[in-house]
């Protein structure tokens, strides 16, 4: 197992650490002499790291590829209130090298209880066309399997292993929540929407390295594999109701809310509306929480550009604690913070205030 993690970051601001990450992103760009330089994002299971190697890229150019496993060696550092990695050396890691539990981020929560909370809502259903439908995917072993560890997505929101379950255990909690304030709102088709609008994310996404999209995900998209997968349960159930059928298609294909978001269609009854607005509300909340939770070591309130959301976020409880008056417990600390004093901030490599001496 690794001894380092991003999440350590703020414990070894400016020393030479020596650690292994998984490949994000590769780009090769130039110098202002024309001459290469590698910028890499680098990850593993507690996060990522933006990283640069400006001296003897040549011999790195072409040891390794995106998803690649490597051993980096360099400096840690803060430019604009962001940690980066200044790489000395680095090389690619052998298959006998890697533990995979490192890399891959996975859900705090526990699985175990999190799919029997969702069992205890499709337990709850009156319809007994939904309730059968439901419970016979959550009884296919590898579905149920698949379901428990998959992602939500590769990025954007609940990127982690367990993501899926979590994601629709949350987006359950908010649908049982609403339809106690719209009784007119059929609860057990909007569950239903709930428990399938992400299903096709198991055959849609592949995480054994890192989260990418398979051949199939990429050329299908999870909504229309949720059909097909839909359309494969129902044929055990011959005397589902067609009109039910419809409506929890519709629940599918609707679910992004919008044609630029790549719905076919827009939501057009109640429980598609809110199941789109619902699940869009989960999306951009864990959004948000995970880019705070990247950016934990920064002093800010503000953090850097949030790409999903195309805007930098406001961290409020930090803005708040930061306003609070001096009492007398703080008296003897500065009147002004170090985010008040204007710095210089530069590319260069600093000298390191401390360096490990790790064996590479």
């Amino acid at each position: 197992m690794k001894e380092f993690f991003l999440s350590d970051c703020g414990n070894h601001e400016n020393k030479v650490i020596t650690s292994s990450f998984v490949v994000v992103s590769k780009q090769v760009k130039p110098k202002k002499t024309g001459e290469p330089y590698l910028a890499l994002t680098l990850a593993d299971r507690t996060g990522q790291v933006e990283a640069k190697m400006w001296d003897n890229v040549e011999d790195a150019l072409d040891a390794f590829e995106q998803d690649d496993f490597l051993k980096v060696k360099g400096l840690l550092n803060k430019y604009k209130n962001r940690f980066q990695i200044t790489i000395h050396k680095l090389r690619r890691l052998g298959e006998s090298e890697i533990d995979f539990s490192d890399y891959l981020p996975k859900t705090t929560k526990d699985i175990g209880e999190l799919w029997q909370t969702l069992a205890t809502f499709v337990a709850s259903f009156r319809d007994p066309h939904l309730k059968a439908l439901v419970e016979a995917f959550m009884a296919h072993s590898q579905i149920a399997q698949a379901y428990r560890n998959a992602p939500a997505a590769k990025t954007l929101h609940h990127a982690y292993i367990g993501g899926l379950l979590d994601h629709v255990v949350s987006l359950s909690r908010s649908c049982d929540l609403m339809c106690r304030n719209y009784p007119q709102i059929n609860r057990d088709l909007l569950l239903t929407g709930a428990f399938l609008h992400d299903i096709g994310k198991i055959h849609e996404l592949t995480y054994n390295r890192s989260f990418s999209y398979t051949t199939r995900g990429q050329l299908l998209g999870h909504m229309i594999i949720e059909l097909e997968m839909l359309q494969a349960k129902l044929a055990q159930f011959p005397d589902f109701p067609e009109e039910l059928k419809i409506l929890v298609e519709h629940l599918i294909i609707s679910h992004h809310g919008e044609y630029e978001f790549g719905s076919p269609k827009l939501p057009m009854f109640p429980e598609a509306l809110m199941l789109h607005y619902l699940d869009n509300l989960d999306s951009k909340m864990e959004s948000m929480r995970a880019h705070f939770e990247r950016e934990a070591s920064s002093e800010q309130p503000w953090t850097g550009y949030n790409s999903s959301l195309s805007r930098p976020l406001l961290n409020s409880a930090k803005f708040l604690e930061k306003k609070r008056p001096i009492t007398a417990d703080s008296s003897s600390a500065s009147s002004s913070s170090a985010s008040d004093t204007p710095t210089l901030e530069t590319t260069s490599e600093p000298v390191p205030a401390t360096t490990r001496q790790d064996k590479f």
